[in-house]
C-alpha cells in the first residue's frame, strides 16, 4: 500500500525538488507513495514564485500550477487547525493539520519549524517529518532501480535540452547533498 506524502510549499517551489518528486512517483507507479497538498500550500508556492520572479509572464505560473495539480493524488481540503501542532510557528499549524487529516505517513518539508522539532515533539506527530534529502534517500533505499531510471530520464532530458547537466550539483544546490551522492553513484554505475 502506498504511503501518503504531504508536500510543503518549499518543496513544490523548487523546480529540482518538484521534478524529482513527481518523476519518482511516476516511475514507481504511485505504488510506493502518493502526493498530497492543500490549496494553501499551492497558493504559497505560486506566491513565492511570483515574489521571486516578478517579471515572469502569467503563463509561467499557470503552467507550474497546472503541472503540480496534475501530479497530485489528493488535494486535502477538509482539515481543522486545532492547536495540536507542537511547534512554535503558527504559520506551520495548517500544514500539520492537513498532514493529520489526510492520514499522511510522511510530511516532506524544508521548514525548520518541523525539521528542528525536538525528539519529544517529533514523537507526538502521527507522521514522519522528512526533508527532501532524507525522503529521496529513503526512496533510493527502497527502490534503487527506480531512482536509477529517473536519473537516466533526467540526464536524457538535460542532454536534449541543454547538452548536459550536473544532476548531483543541482541536487546539492536544492538542499539534497546525500541524495546527490546517490544520484552520482547511479550515474557512475554500469548500464
Amino acid at each position: 500500500m502506498a504511503t501518503g506524502v504531504l508536500v510543503d510549499a518549499n518543496v513544490l517551489y523548487s523546480r529540482v525538488l518538484r521534478d524529482w518528486l513527481f518523476l519518482l512517483k511516476d516511475e514507481t507507479g504511485g505504488d510506493m507513495f502518493t502526493v498530497h497538498a492543500t490549496e494553501d500550500i499551492l497558493a504559497e508556492t505560486i506566491y513565492r514564485l511570483r515574489r521571486n520572479h516578478p517579471d515572469a509572464p502569467g503563463s509561467l505560473t499557470s503552467r507550474i500550477q497546472d503541472r503540480i495539480r496534475s501530479n497530485l493524488d489528493e488535494r486535502v481540503s477538509d482539515y481543522t487547525v486545532d492547536g495540536s501542532y507542537p511547534g512554535t510557528d503558527k504559520d506551520d499549524a495548517h500544514v500539520h493539520a492537513a498532514a493529520v487529516a489526510s492520514g499522511a505517513g510522511f510530511l516532506v518539508t524544508a521548514d525548520t519549524g518541523f525539521t528542528k522539532l525536538d525528539d519529544a515533539a517529533m514523537e507526538q506527530l502521527p507522521y514522519e517529518v522528512h526533508t527532501p534529502d532524507t525522503f529521496f534517500v529513503l526512496v533510493d533505499n527502497s527502490a534503487p532501480l527506480k531512482v536509477r531510471a529517473v536519473t537516466q530520464r533526467q540526464l536524457r532530458y538535460y542532454l536534449d535540452k541543454d547538452g548536459g547537466a550536473d544532476l548531483p550539483d543541482r541536487l546539492r544546490k536544492a538542499g539534497c547533498p546525500n541524495f546527490a551522492k546517490r544520484v552520482r553513484a547511479h550515474l557512475q554505475a554500469p548500464a
